[in-house]
C-alpha cells in the first residue's frame, strides 16, 4: 500500500506472525498513536472492509474529542503568552431581538433588565435546550466579546462550561474566514480543528451536538454596504451565511458575535434568536484591572489617580478596550517620565492621545526610522482601503505596498501566522476594529480630498435611512463618530499640536454639514449605552448577583506558569429583585449550578488575562 512520503514502510517480513496486539503495538510504535489509526483506515478501505472503517472510525472519533480539547487548550496557552493579565468582570444583560414586539428602543439605565450567565446560554438545567439554538452575543466595539467567545471555547475544552452537552465547540473568527481554502463545512472544520486529516465525517455525524462560536459578524461583511442585504457572493464566507441560515447542520448550536449596527443584516439571516447585550466593566473592576495591569504598585496608583481625576477617563475605562488603550498610553507615558497634563474630552481625544504616543519619532540625524507624518499617512490608506474593501486582514505584500513595517509597529498592528499548504504566511490586522476605524477617519484629514469626503457622508447617510428601526435606534459608524469629533474647535487644535495636521476651511465646512445631518437624525454615539449605565445603577446590578462560575486563565508574556491566579468571571445584571415572564430561553434562566461546584471550579482556575486588545 502506498503511503504519505516521508512515512516508513514495514516489510511484510515484520508483520508476518505478529498477534493483534504486538501488530498494533508494531504500528504504533513506528507511526505513532494516531497516524496508526489513519494507516489502518487507510488499510481496510483498499481490502473494502468499510464496516471495520466505520467501527474503527467511531473509536478514533473518541479520542479526537481529546485531542482536539488539547489542541484549543496549547493554542490559548501559546497565546496567553502573548498577553497581559487583568482581573475583568462583565455584565451581560437579555434583551429581546430588535424585531420582536417586547424589544424596547434600547437598553437604558432606567430600564429593568434581566440576568444572564454563560451556563445557561444554551439550555436550561443540566440537560441542553432539545431545539436549535441560536444566541446573538451583542455589544460595541471593545466591551469584551471576542474575550468571551475565546474564553467559553477554552472552559469547555477544560471541562469546566457545558460538561456532556457539546462534542466540539469550534470558534470561526469571521474576518479570518476569507483564507479557507474552500468554502465548505469540512474545510472549515479542517481549520478550526488545526487538522487536515480530522474525522469531519464522524464529528458531523451528530450535529446536535456541535456549538459554533462566530465571532465578528460586523468584520465579515460591512453593515453600510448594500450587498450586505444579499447571500455573499464569495463562496467562503458563505459557508457562515448557510450555517446561519440553518441549510447546513440544521441542528447545531450557534453563537454569534457582533456590533449592534450589523444586527440589521444578521436578523434576517436568523430564524429566531436570543439576543445578549455585553457592558463591559463593572465599575468595582476598574480600579483591579488597573492593579494587574500595571505590575509596578506605584505606577497603578499613580494612574488610577489620573483616571479618577478626570470624569471622561473614568467613564471611559468602563469598556475594557478604552480601559486598555487609557492604560497603555499611561504607561508609555510613565516610562518616558513625562507628566500626564492631558484632559481627554471623548473617546476620539484618547485615541487620538495614544497615536501620538506611539507614532514613530522624526527623522533626525539621518535616521533611517520613518517620519510621523509618513507612518500615519501609510497607516490611514490602509486602513481607509480595509474599510472600502471591507478587508481586515493583510498581508506582508500589502503593508509594503502602504510602505509599513509590521513588526515595528506593533502598538497598531498585530500579527498571526497561518497555514497555506506547505507555507506558513504572516497576516497582520489592526489591534482593534476600533483603531482600523480611527486611521479610517483620519484619512479624509491627511489626504484633505473634499470628493472622497463628500462620498463617505452620502454613504452614511443612505445606511442610516435605509435602516428600519421603528424603535429609533439608530447609531452611526464608528468612523463617522471619530470624524466628527476631530472637526470640533479643541480636537482640531489637538490635531494640529500632535500631528501636525491642519483641516482646511473646505472640509471644516464640509464636516459642519456633515454634523448637522447626523444630529437632525438623533443618532446614538458607540458606546451610549455603556457609558450611560454607570454609577449607582451599575453598583445596584452588580451587588445583587453572585460571581459565576465559569472562569479561565491567561498567563502574563514575561511569565512561566505560575501557580498563583487571579479570576475572570462573568456578572450579570438583575432587575433589582422584580420577576418578569421570560420573553426568550434566557430571559429565565437563572443560575443553578451547586455552590460546592462552583467553589471547586473557582479553586480550580482563578486567574484571567485581559487578552491584548484586539485578540
Amino acid at each position: 500500500m502506498a503511503l504519505p512520503e516521508g512515512q516508513p514502510h514495514l516489510a511484510r517480513g515484520e508483520l508476518e506472525g505478529l498477534s493483534r496486539v504486538d501488530l498494533a503495538s508494531k504500528l504504533i510504535l513506528t507511526y505513532g498513536a494516531r497516524e496508526a489509526v489513519r494507516v489502518v483506515l487507510k488499510a481496510l478501505k483498499v481490502m473494502n472492509l468499510l464496516e471495520l472503517v466505520d467501527q474503527l472510525s467511531l473509536i478514533c472519533l473518541n479520542d479526537y474529542r481529546e485531542t482536539y480539547r488539547e489542541h484549543v487548550r496549547s493554542l490559548e496557552e501559546r497565546r496567553e503568552g502573548e498577553v497581559g493579565s487583568s482581573y475583568i468582570q462583565l455584565l451581560l444583560v437579555a434583551k429581546p431581538s430588535s424585531g420582536s414586539p417586547e424589544s424596547s428602543a434600547c437598553l437604558v439605565p432606567e430600564q429593568e433588565v434581566d440576568s444572564v450567565v454563560v451556563e445557561a446560554l444554551f439550555g436550561f438545567g443540566e440537560k441542553p435546550h432539545p431545539a436549535p439554538s441560536s444566541v446573538v452575543l451583542q455589544g460595541s466595539a471593545g466591551t469584551g466579546k471576542t474575550t468571551l467567545a475565546k474564553k467559553m471555547v477554552l472552559d469547555w475544552a477544560t471541562g469546566t462550561l457545558y460538561p456532556g452537552w457539546f462534542d466540539y465547540v469550534f470558534y470561526v473568527s469571521c474576518k479570518e474566514v476569507v483564507l479557507l481554502p474552500k468554502g465548505k463545512i469540512e474545510q472549515l472544520l479542517f481549520w478550526c480543528c488545526g487538522d487536515s486529516q480530522a474525522p469531519v465525517t464522524e464529528i458531523l455525524r451528530q450535529p446536535e451536538r456541535l456549538l459554533f462560536i462566530l465571532d465578528g459578524f460586523d468584520e465579515l461583511q460591512r453593515p453600510f454596504e448594500e450587498q450586505l442585504k444579499k447571500v455573499s457572493s464569495n463562496p467562503k464566507e458563505d459557508v457562515l451565511h448557510r450555517l446561519i441560515r440553518r441549510r447546513i447542520l440544521p441542528t447545531c448550536s450557534l453563537l454569534i458575535t457582533t456590533r449592534p449596527q450589523a444586527l440589521q443584516n444578521l436578523e434576517p439571516l436568523l430564524n429566531g434568536a436570543c439576543h445578549v447585550r455585553i457592558l463591559g466593566f463593572s465599575e468595582e473592576e476598574r480600579r483591579s484591572y488597573f492593579s494587574s495591569y500595571f505590575k509596578d504598585e506605584e505606577q497603578a496608583r499613580k494612574a488610577f489617580e489620573v483616571v479618577e481625576g478626570n470624569a471622561i477617563l473614568y467613564q471611559a475605562c468602563q469598556v475594557p478596550g478604552i480601559c486598555w488603550v487609557v492604560c497603555s498610553w499611561l504607561k508609555r507615558q510613565m516610562e518616558r517620565g513625562q507628566a500626564i497634563s492631558e484632559t481627554p474630552r471623548n473617546s476620539t481625544d484618547i485615541f487620538m492621545a495614544y497615536v501620538s504616543t506611539f507614532l514613530p519619532s522624526d527623522d533626525k540625524e539621518g535616521r533611517s526610522e520613518p517620519s510621523r507624518h509618513r507612518v500615519l499617512r501609510s497607516l490611514c490608506s490602509l486602513a481607509a482601503e480595509g474599510i472600502q474593501h471591507q478587508r481586515f486582514l493583510f498581508g506582508e505584500a500589502e503593508l509594503r505596498k502602504h510602505n509599513l513595517d509590521g513588526p515595528s509597529l506593533a502598538a497598531f498592528l498585530s500579527s498571526n501566522d497561518y497555514q497555506e499548504g506547505l507555507d506558513i504566511k504572516k497576516f497582520y490586522s489592526f489591534r482593534h476594529i476600533s483603531f482600523q476605524e480611527f486611521f479610517h477617519a483620519m484619512s479624509y484629514l491627511v489626504t484633505q480630498d473634499q470628493s472622497r469626503l463628500g462620498e463617505a457622508s452620502r454613504r452614511e447617510m443612505k445606511r442610516l435611512l435605509q435602516v428600519q428601526d421603528p424603535e429609533g435606534n439608530k447609531e452611526m459608524t464608528l468612523s463617522v463618530q471619530f470624524l466628527l469629533d476631530m472637526s470640533r474647535k479643541e480636537s482640531s487644535s489637538n490635531l494640529e499640536l500632535k500631528f501636525r495636521l491642519k483641516i482646511p476651511p473646505c472640509i471644516m465646512q464640509d464636516l459642519k454639514h456633515i454634523k448637522e445631518q447626523m444630529e437632525s437624525l438623533k443618532l446614538n454615539r458607540t458606546w451610549d449605552l455603556e457609558l450611560s449605565l454607570r454609577e449607582s445603577k451599575i453598583k445596584n446590578l452588580v451587588n445583587s448577583i453572585q460571581m459565576s462560575d465559569v472562569s479561565f486563565k491567561v498567563e502574563h508574556s514575561h511569565e512561566r506558569k505560575s501557580h498563583s491566579s487571579k479570576s475572570f468571571s462573568v456578572k450579570t445584571s438583575l432587575n433589582n429583585g422584580q420577576k418578569e415572564e421570560p420573553k426568550c430561553p434566557l430571559l429565565g434562566a437563572q443560575k443553578e449550578a451547586s455552590h460546592g461546584k462552583a467553589e471547586e471550579q473557582r479553586n480550580q482556575m482563578r486567574k484571567l488575562g485581559a487578552e491584548k486588545w484586539g485578540q
